[in-house]
């Protein structure tokens, strides 16, 4: 009821949400602060700003608290344990109050100065304005070239459109965070659900900045899992196409079994092949041992729907003293 009446109160008073999710960024604080809050303040609108402290283990949550006593809106939303980024996302959309609410990383690599322009289109009636990298000087070769492939397979496997080299960097209105919130949803890919919202959305294009400092928390093999979850989200064909493997499979061996059956006859019987049986038993069990496994990522992300637990916890929210918590 109380999350019901400020949102009722922000109809008249616009106000935007700005939030960030953090891990182990104790090193980009104060480097972000210092483009985030003179963008803000060129609005001219009211302005919240919320971290999501994403179980950090160093003193990121001891600096964000210091710099509360200066930042009278920051908001501090520390979470139980990592959760992962998706759940972060989740939680600071959760928890913003504002018309509309703009997502941003805390390294600094999409431009903080995009949000004047996201909130102009956001003015002209634009419900989702969506920040996209248009060019990526600054990733390595192999990051690019399977970013690249990645976009290209969805887009044939799904029915959701995904722009490529679109992040997390985007503004959405309240209405769009609202339809957001209720897919309630545990294995998330947040880039295909805020495609497959669909609303008016408006892309702005930059170049993507070098990381202002820290490290990447993306290895390649959390990059592999997180494309696997992107595609076993909004796409079945990787269990169809196992159909269709399996009808070949079969007509091939029913050929196969044609040519030995006529080759028999002619030549007859001969003790030779032991090799070639060897390659197509290993061959087809191997198959046997793929479709398993891909049927068994579906299952295992039914399994986890199927638990129904929250998709973060919160140890604590800080707020100033004049904010209600």
């Amino acid at each position: 009821m109380v999350r019901k009446a400020l949102l009722q109160e922000l109809v008249v008073n616009k106000k935007i949400s700005v939030f960030i999710p953090m891990k182990n960024e104790s090193s980009t604080i104060s480097l972000l602060f210092n483009r985030v809050l003179p963008v803000l303040e060129k609005t001219l609108l009211d302005y919240e700003i919320i971290v999501v402290n994403d179980g950090s283990t160093d003193n990121t949550l001891d600096l964000l608290i210091e710099y509360q006593k200066t930042i009278n809106n920051l908001v501090i939303i520390d979470l139980s344990r990592n959760f992962g980024k998706e759940a972060a996302l989740y939680a600071g959309f959760a928890n913003a109050l504002g018309n509309c609410v703009i997502a941003i990383d805390a390294d600094l690599q999409d431009p903080p100065e995009l949000i004047l322009q996201m909130i102009r289109y956001w003015q002209e009636g634009y419900e989702i304005v969506t920040a996209v990298r248009e060019e990526r000087i600054h990733d390595s070769f192999i990051k690019k070239s399977t970013a690249n492939l990645f976009y290209k397979l969805i887009n044939r496997i799904s029915d959701t459109r995904f722009e490529p080299n679109a992040g997390d960097y985007r503004l959405l209105d309240r209405v769009a965070v609202d339809a957001f919130l209720s897919l309630d949803e545990r294995v998330r890919f947040n880039k295909g659900l805020f495609s497959w919202l669909g609303f008016r959305e408006k892309f702005v294009y930059h170049s993507r900045e070098p990381r202002s400092a820290g490290t990447t928390k993306w290895s390649y093999w959390k990059l592999i899992r997180f494309s696997l979850d992107g595609i076993t989200s909004f796409s079945v064909f990787p269990l169809k196409i196992w159909t269709f493997i399996g009808l070949l499979t079969s007509l091939s061996a029913f050929v196969y079994a044609i040519y030995y059956f006529i080759r028999t006859m002619i030549f007859g019987i001969d003790v030779h092949g032991y090799p070639s049986l060897l390659l197509f038993m290993l061959f087809f069990s191997g198959l046997q041992m793929i479709g398993i496994g891909v049927l068994g990522e579906y299952i295992g992300r039914l399994f986890i729907e199927t638990k129904r637990r929250p998709l973060y916890l919160i140890r604590n929210i800080y707020r100033n003293i004049n904010k209600s918590s």
